[in-house]
Parts: structure tokens; C-alpha cells; sequence
């Protein structure tokens, strides 16, 4: 019997030694990491393999028995108490799919990937009780391993229960549901969930951090089988799946976590030199599709995004940029938003018909496990400090749609539910594309009737961009070299590789805070003043609203993040003339009135242009004059003659199908107009 004890004994002894000379040869490595995380060490599994395969193999196949003896072999080089190794670079053999998961498995190290669906709160759990033995005295140290508190059988002494718990050791756990990451499945197939066991440092408060609901998250743990107990008392001869977590690797970062080592720095500040930088960037968004370079500037400005503030009265005002694109079929809506929500970190793509609101901001299910109701994150709420990308804006349900009013002006979400009350942060930039009401644009129409959007939801985006599909020879030659060499080169690099793009845009929002010098502010106060009080070529009474508040915060952010982009501190005049140009190009776009040769934000935004409500005013008050000479009823032939040479008959038409629709005025009968009366 002694033989195997022996061999086992000399085996954990020599892995001993492997593991005392591994550390030996990476002393120094080691050394540092201990001195940033206390009692933490991250155990390179590749180093490992390349210097002992032994200690390699028993990791994979022994793990618990194994990393107890690697732990135990550092705290006996002096070096440390009470360690815990945290393995990395586990190899891509140990990778596992939450479905494919069987009995083979058990006990050994596995990988998974997947999204925190639910997340409990952290509580102490003992994992060691000391019990004394109140006839002979003696400490009597049980593990707990079970749910269930154990307590010991019996002392050496013959004494059977009635021991005093002396003392218990406890630790901090917490239980994760993972789900599969919906990119894995193929077909009809639903993801699979399974539960993650979580304690000591992996419940620390920073770490807690990365494993909120709607994360994504990489496991790497034991996998355990967890017994479950029937009514009768007994257990059942069925067996739970449960991962113990050895470490966990969060997988989105947002810009403000990218790590950014002196090397990185090196080459960020060197590219923000160049005073080309812009336009490099700008071409570095969707390089497969052609043209669009002021949208690209925008979305460009849109990833640095302006500086959030928050007042002396305690006000906050955003920083984030919102854009939204309308645009004809086939002009790339959707790729742009994918590559956006790709190349951001934590950003999320979702598509309008199939979007709730729940799904966009947040809802409140009932939790199985708590039997109580808990709070699940939508979209907006889990792109925190990041993008969220809706496509097909318009054929949202109006109710889900009116959920986001909150969420992009004030940046929170309130919910209340239930027994639920919470007000959730969701500080995100919102990028959204929408159709035309009927399939294609018509160049003459004001925007906001073409669209089936509320003008409160088209109010709060800074910038609109119409994308329109109209023929045009020249244009139409670059756009299918274009694609056609995409297709036959499948695809071209990003002209700004894509990890210093992110880590360039992460080093801006990290350390830059740009404050607007006089310059620049004097430059946005006289575009300002100037548009809003151009002089008017129509006669009339009303004058058209250019450009309203909004569009001046819109301009501020703008030219707080082409600063950013530059790694200035200091916003400066070019950088307002930034801003002012992709506004004007918006308005221009968007906002011009051809009637009145003017800017006209109203016909961007919803309600009607100025040069139409002074027709509705006009034939309103003509209405009114003549109900005092002629009565109640009035001959629509009437007001065609007082309103000849003012204006046209369709424009009197039109004017009347609009004091209709708001109620100003009825038809009591053919070729009669009377007024409502207002109580």
C-alpha cells in the first residue's frame, strides 16, 4: 500500500521542484507582477510549456492538485503568503463550447466564452470551520466543500457531536450565468447557459466591474459537477454543471481601460503630427465604400466625441455626438453602422424591427434564482462609454422608440417596475440609420415629412446626414471601380491600422480635455449670430429659425473633439471651423429652404418651414376678417379673391389642408369654411 503513497509522494515533490526552479528563472517577471497585484500572480501557461512540459501536462489534466502545489511552492521562496495563481494563454486546445460541455470534462481546465446574462450579489461563503472538542480539547479543522455545514463525526477521544465551532474561515463568492455568445450558434440552435462560481479576488470590486450583466467574458476554470438534492432529502442521482473560475478575462474594454504601453504612445504622438491626421482617419472608417467624407469626418469626430461638463448647479451637459443617417436603398447605411459598432469598443449593433424598448434601455424579469425581480440590461445601458448602432430607426415601435428620448439627452435610464426603482447610466453615443417614408427621397419635400420619426427624436440628434442615390455619370464610374477592385483585391487595409486607430482614440479620451480658447468661441458666436439673423429675400411677417441652441452645442462638441483628435488641450480656431463646415454641409443638406433661399432648421427637424406657416398665417387671418363681414360661413370663393395676387390656389389649398388637420378650421359643407371655435 505504501508504494503508490510513495510514488504519489515523490511525484507532487518533483513538481515541486519544477514549479520552485520555473520560478527561479522567471524571478524577476514574477517579482513585478506580485508588486502590482498583491497575493495575485498571472501564470503564463506558454512560458510554462516551453519550460516544463510536465508541470504543463499536470495543469491540464490535475489542475486543482496541481496549482494548490504551485501556490504552496512560491509561499515557501519567501516571497509571498497565501498566493493565488491566475493562469493566461491557456492553449486553444482547452476551448469549449458551452453545448459541447460533457462528463469527459469534469475536472479538468476549460475555456469558455460567452456573455454575463445574470450576475448575484457577492456574499461570504465558509470554506474552513475549527471545531473544539469540549472532553479532551482538541482542534478539529473540517473542510467545507458542500453546501451543506459540515461538522466533524467524531474525536480521537470517542466522543460522537456536540462540538464547539471555535472559528470558521470565510471568503467572498459569487455566482455568474453565462450564455453562449450568439456569434457561436449556427441556425435555430438557442444558446446554452451554464452556471460560474466566482470567489476571492475575482469578486473584488474592481473586477466586479468587468462581469456586469451584458458583458462579454472569457472563463477559464475546473469544471465541477454540483450535486442536486430532492424533496425526499436524498440527492439525485442527476448532476448540475458548474464552472469554478480560475480567472477571467474581459473581453470589451471601453476606451478609457485600454492599456497603452510607451511604445503605443511613441507611435500615437507621432501620428499627431501629421497634419494630414484628419483626413487619414476620416479614410481609415469603411475604406470599402466610396466617398462620403464629410459623414466620415463626423463619425470620425463622433469616436473622440466632446467633453462632458458638469455645471456649478450641478447640470450636466453631454458630450457624446449623435448622428443620424436617412438615406435611399443601397447606399451603405449598414455597413458603416457595423464597421462603427465593430471598431468601438463596447459597441453594440441592433436593428430597429426587432428592438424593443426593453431590449434598447432596460426591463425588469424575474430572477429564478433570487425569486425575486431583477433588472436586465438593454443595449443603450450596456454600450456605457461606448456606440450603439441602430439601423432601421423607422420601423421601431413608437412606444420602444420614446424610451430613447432619455437615454440621448440626459444620458440616463429610469426604471420603474415592479419593486424595481433605479436610474442606470447610459452615456452613449448613438449612430442611426432610417429609410425614407416611401422607399426614396424626393429632393423638394422637407426631410422631417419624410421620415416616420417624431421631430422631439430628430431634435436631439447633433448632425443629419441625407444620403441620396441620384444618377450621375462621373460618380457613378468611381463608385463601381470602386466596389468592382474591392471585390477583386477583397478588400484594402485600413489606411490607420486598426489597434493603433483604437488605441489613438483611447489615448485622446484618456488624457485629453480641451478647453475652448476665445478664439474658437468667437468664431462659433458669429456663425451663429450671422445664421440665425440672415436677411430675408421672401416678403412676409415670419422669419425662418436657421439654426436653433441645439445646433450650437452640436458646433461646441464638434470642436472639442477635432481638438481631441489633434491631442490639443486647447480648442482653437481651426478646430471651430472644423465643426462649422459639417454643420453647414448638414444644413445645407437638410435645412435649406428653396422658397425662401435660406436656412430653414424647421424643415430638417419637423413642423414646417417658415416660408409655409406665413402662407398658413396669412389665409388664417384672412379667415378671421372675413368671418366678421360675411358670418360664420364662408365661400371658399371669397378668400380666393381676397388672397388673389398674394397667392396661388394650390398654396390656399394647402394652407386650408393644414388649419384642417390642426382643428383651426372645419367644412361644414361643399365650398364652405367655418372656424372652430376654441373654448
Amino acid at each position: 500500500m505504501d508504494e503508490p503513497d510513495q510514488s504519489g509522494k515523490s511525484k507532487n515533490d518533483e513538481l515541486t521542484i519544477e514549479a520552485k526552479n520555473f520560478f527561479e528563472f522567471y524571478k524577476k517577471e514574477i517579482g513585478e507582477s506580485l508588486r502590482k497585484e498583491k497575493n495575485i500572480l498571472p501564470f503564463d501557461f506558454e512560458k510554462l510549456t516551453e519550460f516544463s512540459n510536465k508541470l504543463a501536462e499536470e495543469i491540464l489534466t490535475n489542475p486543482e492538485e496541481t496549482l494548490r502545489i504551485i501556490e504552496i511552492a512560491i509561499e515557501e521562496t519567501g516571497l509571498v503568503n497565501n498566493l493565488r495563481v491566475r493562469l493566461i494563454n491557456i492553449p486553444k486546445t482547452q476551448e469549449i463550447k458551452v453545448r459541447t460541455i460533457r462528463s469527459r470534462n469534469l475536472n479538468e481546465i476549460i475555456i469558455i466564452e460567452g456573455i454575463v446574462r445574470q450576475a448575484s450579489d457577492v456574499r461570504p461563503q465558509v470554506v474552513n470551520a475549527k471545531f473544539e472538542c469540549p472532553s479532551c480539547g482538541t482542534v478539529i479543522s473540517v473542510l467545507q466543500i458542500e453546501k451543506k455545514f459540515r461538522e466533524p463525526s467524531r474525536c480521537s477521544c470517542g466522543r460522537k457531536g456536540g462540538f464547539r465551532l471555535m472559528s470558521k474561515e470565510m471568503v467572498d463568492t459569487q455566482r455568474l450565468v453565462i450564455e453562449e455568445a450568439p456569434e457561436s450558434l449556427s441556425g435555430g440552435e438557442q444558446p446554452k447557459r451554464i452556471n460560474v462560481f466566482l470567489k476571492e479576488d475575482l469578486v473584488e470590486p474592481k473586477m466586479e466591474e468587468k462581469t456586469t450583466p451584458g458583458s462579454r467574458v472569457k472563463i477559464i476554470g475546473i469544471l465541477k459537477e454540483v450535486p442536486v438534492p430532492l424533496h425526499s432529502g436524498g440527492l439525485s442521482t442527476r448532476f448540475e454543471l458548474a464552472i469554478e473560475a480560475n480567472n477571467i478575462i474581459p473581453m470589451e474594454e471601453t476606451f478609457e481601460e485600454l492599456n497603452i504601453n510607451e511604445e503605443d504612445e511613441k507611435q500615437i504622438l507621432e501620428l499627431s503630427q501629421d497634419p494630414e491626421i484628419f483626413e487619414k482617419l476620416s479614410k481609415s472608417i469603411s475604406p470599402s465604400i466610396w466617398g462620403y467624407e464629410e459623414i466620415k469626418k463626423s463619425m470620425v469626430l463622433q469616436l473622440f466625441a466632446g467633453r462632458a461638463k458638469i455645471h456649478a448647479d450641478g447640470q450636466k451637459s453631454r458630450g457624446d455626438i449623435h448622428i443620424l443617417l436617412i438615406g435611399d436603398p443601397g447606399v451603405a447605411k449598414s455597413v458603416i453602422l457595423g464597421f462603427m459598432a465593430n471598431i468601438s469598443p463596447k459597441g453594440r449593433y441592433v436593428v430597429g424591427k426587432s428592438s424593443s424598448g426593453a431590449g434598447l434601455t432596460a426591463t425588469v424579469v424575474r430572477d429564478e434564482y433570487l425569486r425575486g425581480w431583477s433588472l436586465e440590461a438593454g443595449a443603450m445601458v450596456l454600450a456605457n462609454k461606448g456606440l450603439v448602432c441602430i439601423d432601421e430607426l423607422e420601423k421601431m415601435d413608437p412606444s420602444d422608440r420614446s424610451a430613447m428620448h432619455e437615454a440621448m439627452e440626459q444620458q440616463t435610464i429610469t426604471i420603474s417596475k415592479a419593486n424595481v426603482q433605479a436610474t442606470l447610466r447610459a452615456e452613449t453615443s448613438v449612430l442611426a440609420a432610417a429609410n425614407p417614408k416611401f422607399g426614396r427621397f424626393d429632393p423638394y419635400q422637407p426631410i422631417a415629412q419624410q421620415i416616420d420619426l417624431p421631430p422631439t427624436l430628430i431634435n436631439r440628434f447633433d448632425v443629419i446626414f441625407p444620403l441620396r442615390d441620384l444618377p450621375n455619370r462621373k460618380k457613378d464610374g468611381l463608385i463601381a471601380d470602386h466596389v468592382l477592385h474591392e471585390h477583386q483585391k477583397e478588400g484594402e487595409d485600413m489606411l490607420i491600422p486598426r489597434d493603433l486607430f483604437r488605441k489613438y482614440i483611447a489615448y485622446a479620451k484618456q488624457r485629453i480635455k480641451p478647453i475652448l480658447t476665445d478664439l474658437a468661441v468667437e468664431e462659433i458666436k458669429n456663425f451663429y449670430v450671422e445664421l440665425r439673423n440672415m436677411p430675408v429675400s421672401s416678403e412676409g411677417t415670419l422669419r425662418p429659425i436657421p439654426i436653433s441652441a441645439r445646433q450650437l452645442q452640436a458646433l461646441i462638441r464638434m470642436s472639442e473633439a477635432s481638438a481631441k483628435m489633434r491631442l490639443s488641450e486647447e480648442v482653437e480656431l481651426k478646430d471651430a471651423k472644423r465643426a462649422i463646415e459639417i454643420i453647414k454641409y448638414y444644413l445645407t443638406q437638410v435645412g435649406y429652404d428653396y422658397e425662401s433661399k435660406t436656412f430653414d432648421i424647421d424643415r430638417g427637424t419637423g413642423g414646417m418651414p417658415a416660408s409655409q406657416r406665413n402662407k398658413v398665417f396669412i389665409v388664417r387671418d384672412t379667415i378671421i376678417n372675413l368671418e366678421g363681414k360675411i358670418g360664420k360661413m364662408i365661400p371658399m370663393e371669397e378668400i380666393e379673391k381676397e388672397l388673389e395676387g398674394k397667392l396661388t390656389k394650390e398654396e390656399i389649398d394647402e394652407a386650408i389642408t393644414k388649419l384642417d388637420i390642426s382643428g383651426e378650421i372645419y367644412k361644414p359643407r361643399r365650398g364652405y369654411i367655418s372656424r372652430t371655435l376654441k373654448t
